[in-house]
């Protein structure tokens, strides 16, 4: 059965779509692979943080999530389903090296060996993240990312998986998401490792970012011909009023979410406004900065929401609080929904940062999926962001936009960090009770789209 396009969903333009365009899905593997205590694998913060109670809604845990590591064959066989030609996953630090650093565990690298194996006998394209939050609970206990040893340990995990994989894998992202780690898990406390602390949060944010330019070193060390990227989620930030003040707290909170990260990665140094509203010494060494801005083969964009922002003088920084406009419709996660805003951010990276090549690398929406007495899941909400999501994607390719690829978040529901299992963000809808997995309306929707464009000529991988 075909989906019908919901009211408002715009068509997709698919003649602005480049030959060798990337249609692929994405997840994480804390939210699905589950086994955490199976084949040799250690604990890690996240493993730590859902087991303290209170932490995570509904004392939810990604001790099971959706079995993936036991069922990936099986959801080899959705993403050939959906059409996607790229299957972007992470790699379990603790899964490969327990301990942080010490020795290797190769039952869990020979997973991700199958697995790679697995989706290229598929004709399906590997996209590995190599950090998506999963710091070892070793490592942490040492110090975490505000150590400068752990941006090392990391590089030297990212030797280690692309020495084995890097033969068959080509496309590596380093980290994903940053400023979830740093500032989310460090400064407001709400993720892994919990943390409320703006000094450990600024060392945390800076050995981040030089763990990825290490790492980019020994990933093109392992493999000269790899082409690595970073993951970052960006936001618009808007005022919410005309007024000086909440047009300063809009250019904080810009330095806050994007510059902070961006300036850095393209060889501009961190936003002197920001490091002196931060008020934390930078742990600054001679060559760091040129190891921070590794030239990138491509930049990973994860776009869920704008900000619309007002002054909070009496918060902590960057005192600017987030502001919930009337009328504006808005997930299940209460996030604000505006298409218009993956257009601006791809457009800024190209004008203002040069990006030479771009993946939307997340995107996505949750919905109180149901299932219905026919056993089907319609979600005509998600198919709806979807359709105007790539709708304005294809807006900034018309104007100049080097945007290869998009990645749907997600494959399938999963463990949604703080928010447990209550949220839905996937294509395919998962019944944690039994493991049953449904392709949801817009699964079938996605795949529809991804073969228009090989009708039209496009290569789906």
């Amino acid at each position: 059965m075909t989906a019908a396009v919901p009211a408002g969903g715009e068509p997709l333009d698919h003649a602005a779509l480049p030959d060798g365009f990337l249609w692929g899905v994405a997840t994480a593997a804390y939210q699905v692979e589950g086994a955490v205590a199976e084949g040799g694998r250690g604990p890690s913060i996240w493993d730590t943080f859902s087991h303290t109670p209170g932490k995570v809604a509904g004392g939810d845990t990604g001790d099971v999530a959706c079995d993936h590591y036991h069922r990936w064959r099986e959801d080899l066989g959705l993403i050939k389903e959906l059409n996607a030609g790229a299957y972007r996953f992470s790699v379990a630090w603790p899964r490969v090296l327990p301990a942080g650093d010490g020795p290797v565990n190769a039952e869990g690298l020979d997973f991700y060996d199958r697995l790679v194996d697995g989706l290229l006998a598929e004709g399906i394209e590997p996209f590995p993240t190599l950090y998506h939050w999963d710091l070892p609970q070793a490592l942490q206990d040492r110090g975490g990312w505000p150590r400068r040893e752990t941006a090392e340990h990391f590089a030297h995990f990212a030797s280690v998986v692309t020495e084995r994989l890097g033969d068959r894998v080509k496309n590596w992202a380093t980290l994903n998401e940053p400023l979830c780690s740093a500032w989310i898990g460090h400064l407001e406390g709400t993720m892994a490792p919990g943390i409320s602390d703006l000094t450990a949060a600024v060392r945390a944010s800076y050995h981040l970012l030089l763990g990825h330019g290490l790492a980019t070193r020994a990933i093109r060390a392992a493999v000269p011909d790899a082409r690595v990227g970073i993951v970052l989620n960006l936001s618009p930030v808007d005022p919410a009023t005309g007024s000086p003040a909440d047009a300063a707290a809009a250019r904080r909170m810009d330095g806050h979410t994007n510059r902070w990260w961006l300036d850095p990665l393209h060889g501009r140094g961190f936003p002197q406004d920001m490091t002196d509203l931060y008020g934390v010494e930078l742990p600054l060494r001679d060559g760091d900065l040129d190891t921070v801005a590794q030239p990138l083969d491509w930049l990973g964009l994860n776009y869920y929401m704008p900000a619309v922002v007002t002054d909070d003088p009496a918060g902590r920084a960057p005192y600017a609080r987030a502001v919930r406009r009337l009328h504006v419709p808005r997930t299940g996660m209460d996030w604000e929904i505006d298409a218009n805003g993956i257009e601006r951010l791809l457009l800024r990276l190209t004008e203002e940062y040069g990006a030479r090549k771009i993946y939307v690398t997340e995107n996505g929406s949750a919905w109180p999926d149901v299932v219905g007495v026919d056993g089907g899941v319609d979600d005509p909400d998600r198919v709806r962001y979807l359709e105007d999501h790539l709708a304005a994607c294809t807006r900034a390719l018309r104007k100049g936009a080097p945007l290869a690829g998009y990645f749907a978040w997600s494959l399938m529901d999963n463990f949604e960090w703080a928010y447990g299992y209550d949220k839905r963000f996937g294509l395919v809808h998962v019944d944690y009770k039994t493991q049953k997995r449904t392709v949801k309306t817009s699964g079938r929707r996605y795949a529809e789209l991804v073969a228009g464009h090989r009708r039209r000529g496009g290569h789906p991988a």
